[in-house]
Formats: C-alpha cells, sequence, structure tokens
C-alpha cells in the first residue's frame, strides 16, 4: 500500500455538513480544508471545523488565519496566489498551528514557502485554466519534482476525480485533496472517497 493520505476540501453552504460526514465516514481523511463562502456565519463553519475534528482530521481554514484561531482550528490553507501571507499566518495561529501553502503552478512559489517553513506545499490547478488535461499533466509533473528533492509533504490540490488521485499518488504525492462535489447528493463524496483510496490502492500494486 502507498503512504499517500486523504485530504479534502468542503465548501460551506447548504449540504456542506451532510457532505463532510458522508466524505469522513468513507475513509481515513487526515486533514479537512474549510472553503467559507463571504458572509457564512461563524457558526457554521465552527459546525464544520467540530465535525472534521471529532473524526481525527485537522480542520484547516482556507485563506483566513484569523479565523482559524478565533474558532480554533488547527490551521490555514493559503490557496493559490496568497504566498505571500504566508509570514502573518504563521504569526498569527503560531509554530503549533499548521499553515499550508497552494502554489498553484509555480516552483517558485513553492520554493520560497518550503524554505520559509509552511508545513506543506501544495500544486494545483487554478479555476481559470481552461486546458484540464495539459494543466492535470504539469501538476504530476510538479508533485514528482517536488517529492524526489524537498523533505516538505507535497500535496496535489484540486482533485475531482478518482483517477487523478492514483496518478498524482503514483507521482509521490504525499496527500491528495479532493474537493467534494457541492451540487452532488451528500452519499456522492463518501463514493468519491472510496473511489480514490482504491485508485490509489491500485496503484501502489501495479
Amino acid at each position: 500500500m502507498t503512504d499517500c493520505g486523504m485530504m479534502i476540501v468542503v465548501e460551506t453552504g447548504a449540504g456542506a455538513p451532510a457532505r463532510l460526514a458522508a466524505a469522513l465516514a468513507a475513509g481515513k481523511i487526515a486533514s479537512v480544508v474549510i472553503a467559507a463562502a463571504d458572509g457564512t456565519p461563524a457558526v457554521e463553519v465552527q459546525a464544520l471545523i467540530g465535525a472534521a475534528q471529532a473524526s481525527g482530521a485537522a480542520a484547516l481554514i482556507r485563506d483566513d488565519a484569523r479565523l482559524a484561531r478565533t474558532l480554533r482550528a488547527d490551521g490555514v490553507h493559503l490557496s493559490a496566489g496568497n504566498a505571500k501571507a504566508f509570514g502573518e499566518a504563521r504569526e498569527i495561529v503560531g509554530s503549533r498551528g499548521i499553515v499550508g501553502v497552494d502554489a498553484g503552478r509555480s516552483r517558485h512559489e513553492a520554493m520560497v514557502a518550503g524554505e520559509a517553513g509552511a508545513d506543506y506545499v501544495a500544486f494545483g490547478i487554478p479555476d481559470h485554466v481552461d486546458d484540464r488535461v495539459k494543466a492535470h499533466k504539469r501538476r504530476c509533473e510538479l508533485v514528482a519534482w517536488w517529492s524526489e528533492i524537498f523533505e516538505v509533504p507535497v500535496v496535489a490540490f484540486d482533485v475531482a476525480r478518482a483517477e487523478e488521485a492514483g496518478q498524482l499518488a503514483a507521482a509521490g504525492a504525499d496527500f491528495i485533496a479532493l474537493t467534494l462535489p457541492a451540487r452532488e447528493p451528500p452519499a456522492t463524496s463518501g463514493e468519491l472517497v472510496r473511489a480514490a483510496y482504491d485508485a490509489i490502492a491500485a496503484e501502489a500494486v501495479a
């Protein structure tokens, strides 16, 4: 079996608790990244944090270190384009808090984040990218490059399909960050997690 772990990204909003519960029940999850939309009541974010932590997963807030500290989350995930906020985020959540950085498709930003002390470096596919096939290949190449050279864990972000998870695990990802489908029934989130783990296992014995 591969040592590749699983993270999940859940957007706040209608059905978020049910999607998260289904994903957490489907397999071992190391971390949950909570993407809170502007104006989301703190109580809704707090409920997702509590569910993640109760399952043994670390709860990270996307791009809001102050909210993470206020709600006693485990840390913050800085999305692509926000790497420069690392120093401030580290100061806010402290040395015990997790600060992960999505470098997008930038080797330079990844190395800067790693040298600054990021707990993990992520490579993802920004929403504005049209050629998803080419972007997926590039993400695999970046994951493989990082995993061969650096000790800081590398996370493959913006993963929406199980087969992608298997390919990225084979490339050397330490964690796969699955984005839970917000417009699908909650059960679909659980199915995605199970399928991703199956794909990772298949790559490990291939």
